[in-house]
């Protein structure tokens, strides 16, 4: 089935993290962690919709026929109709907590519907939208964080959709990519090519918590900077004095050799107490260079391409600016 064009909504889902411990060199005491934040998805209130025949599901199931048709005008109607009331489809839906609004359209604020393969271990997204109203909100991200947590529930691996040009930008952000590795042979046959649409695939990690990715990188984040401040801790806080006039006397300043440009770096007081290492200089210097190297042969290459242009008989009318004293209008 086809994937919907979306509106990308801008806000992140606050979320945590897993638990993670820093030792320093000297010791392997854990570090202590604030307290988990509420998680603000526990507010949200989330129905996985059938058409198994029960009065709750069908209207909910009307709902989103109601919303896929509102949000996707170019989608045929009798296509959303026939695929959210297939039984072989489900639909993931946000509701509202209003009571003014319960069994009815406006309820739904937001809605996924896919066609689970379980003995393929994935699963193809049809339609993907959140009203109107609801939108620049969150609840695209929070829909699909939610429908991940669930796919791993049905032992679901992948998802794969059909995604139009701007539906890729919302897919994207939500961790699909247009390089699909699942095996081709567990999906042939089982979904259709559709014009005009691009492929896209996103791997459902079974043990991640979607729902505190965000917490879960800054934890990480501050992991990592708790070790490099216990790796630094003496050295950064040392002050030394300048370099004296004589500092390079005797040395080869002009030598361009790696190791020659090491040595000297190397000398200057604190870099190695820093942790610097003359391999680490070296292979920095060594990036250096071929860093330049290929600027040089970039900028060379272009000025060749300009100067073949400009020998062109028809590049005339671009060599020089337009003067606007004899084309008053041209600006």
């Amino acid at each position: 089935s086809s994937s919907s064009a979306f509106h990308n909504d801008s806000s992140s889902p606050s979320s945590s993290t897993q638990h993670a411990t820093s030792s320093s060199p000297n010791t392997t005491t854990p570090t202590k962690l604030p307290p988990r934040p509420p998680n603000t998805y526990d507010n949200i209130r989330t129905a996985i919709v059938i058409n198994d025949g029960t009065r709750t599901n069908l209207i909910r199931l009307i709902g989103l026929k109601s919303l896929f048709a509102r949000q996707l005008p170019k989608m045929p109607k009798e296509y959303i109709a026939r695929l959210v009331f297939d039984r072989r489809h489900k639909s993931l839906a946000i509701l509202s907590s209003d009571p003014e609004k319960k069994d009815c359209d406006d309820e739904i604020i937001g809605g996924i519907c896919y066609r689970a393969y379980p003995e393929m271990r994935f699963a193809e997204i049809a339609f993907c939208a959140v009203s109107a109203s609801q939108q620049v909100k969150g609840y695209g991200t929070k829909l699909m964080n939610l429908l991940k947590m669930h796919a791993v529930t049905e032992g679901i691996e992948f998802f794969i959709t059909y995604a139009d040009n701007y539906a890729i930008g919302y897919f994207k952000k939500q961790g699909f990519t247009k390089a699909v590795s699942m095996p081709k042979g567990r999906y042939q046959g089982l979904i259709k090519d559709y014009d005009g649409g691009t492929i896209m695939e996103c791997y459902v990690h079974p043990t991640i918590d979607f729902t505190r990715v965000p917490e879960m990188i800054q934890a990480q984040k501050e992991f990592i900077l708790q070790r490099i401040r216990a790796g630094t801790a003496k050295s950064d806080k040392v002050v030394y004095p300048p370099l004296p006039p004589d500092f390079y006397a005797g040395q080869d300043v002009k030598s361009r050799a790696e190791k020659g440009a090491a040595e000297r770096s190397l000398a200057i007081p604190g870099v190695a107490e820093a942790g610097w290492t003359m391999a680490d200089l070296m292979a920095s210097t060594r990036d250096a260079k071929d860093s330049d190297k290929k600027k040089h042969q970039l900028k060379s290459d272009l000025l060749a391409l300009v100067s073949k242009v400009q020998d062109q008989q028809y590049s005339w009318c671009f060599r020089d600016p337009v003067d606007t004293n004899e084309v008053k209008d041209y600006l």
